[in-house]
């Protein structure tokens, strides 16, 4: 462990085929331990092994409801208790990647869905960076990496409708904000914009005609991989990225351009 510096911390890293996945295990193989928070806590146990056994890697695992204050709070403890028994490093990035979106016309929402997607998507990103960033202050140096959305940019036209949109939409003003706030500490904290990205998260209400529309607006001529989001994420979190502070990268093939 004497050669690896910090600990990049990853919420939503546990689904196989997902974003969070991806940027825990090039996090990892670029010689950060990594702590995995994941709402199916054997799902981040899972993928802690498989990053351990591919790169050699201090990795932990552990349950987190990002929406959940408490839930975040034993999340922190859980890692800091790690680090003070010498089995991870400090912690010197932290990348709100949880999220969960919606498809439901406008008319067609509930209170109760509007609510949900805020407190996963926006909220989440927000408990999740206060319960983590004393450490990153306390250390003089930090990353903060959150996920928006293309959607958040255009008003949807991937997958997710209104509250998903608005909810990304909030992670732009969130990461501006704090990022004026934090530039004297030595933190960085920045956005990016996947537009479509071959995961699961759309599995349940997609369709081959779907995913073949959403394709061909892309003027690359694919979707992106997880490993294409995964990479700005990591580069995000490097020395050479230290004097970019409250930017939103977009990560969408060329399909919206502003």
């Amino acid at each position: 462990m004497s050669s690896i510096q910090r600990t990049a911390v990853v919420t939503g890293a546990g689904a196989p085929r997902g974003i969070g996945k991806a940027t825990a295990l090039r996090y990892a193989r670029q010689g950060w331990a990594v702590a995995v928070l994941d709402l199916d806590e054997q799902a981040a146990k899972q993928a802690a092994e498989d990053i351990a056994s591919q790169t050699g890697a201090p990795v932990f695992a552990h349950r987190v409801d990002v929406a959940d204050e408490e839930s975040v709070r034993l999340a922190h403890e859980a890692v800091a208790a790690e680090v003070a028994a010498g089995r991870l490093p400090v912690v010197g990035a932290l990348a709100n990647i949880a999220g969960i979106t919606s498809p439901v016309p406008f008319l067609e929402t509930t209170l109760e869905l509007w609510n949900k997607v805020m407190a996963v998507n926006a909220t989440g990103t927000y408990l999740v960076t206060k319960a983590f960033l004393p450490d990153l202050i306390e250390s003089g140096w930090g990353r903060i990496v959150n996920m928006s959305s293309v959607s958040a940019q255009q008003g949807g036209g991937v997958f997710g409708k209104t509250p998903y949109c608005a909810a990304k939409a909030a992670i732009l003003g969130f990461t501006k904000s704090l990022a004026k706030e934090l530039g004297a500490a030595g933190i960085t904290v920045n956005a990016v914009a996947p537009g479509a990205v071959e995961t699961d998260i759309r599995a349940e209400a997609t369709s081959p005609e779907l995913e073949e529309a959403i394709t061909s607006g892309i003027p690359i001529g694919r979707q992106a991989t997880t490993e294409d989001v995964a990479a700005v994420i990591t580069w995000l979190s490097t020395e050479d990225a230290g004097y970019l502070q409250g930017t939103t990268i977009d990560i969408n093939g060329g399909a919206f351009l502003h």
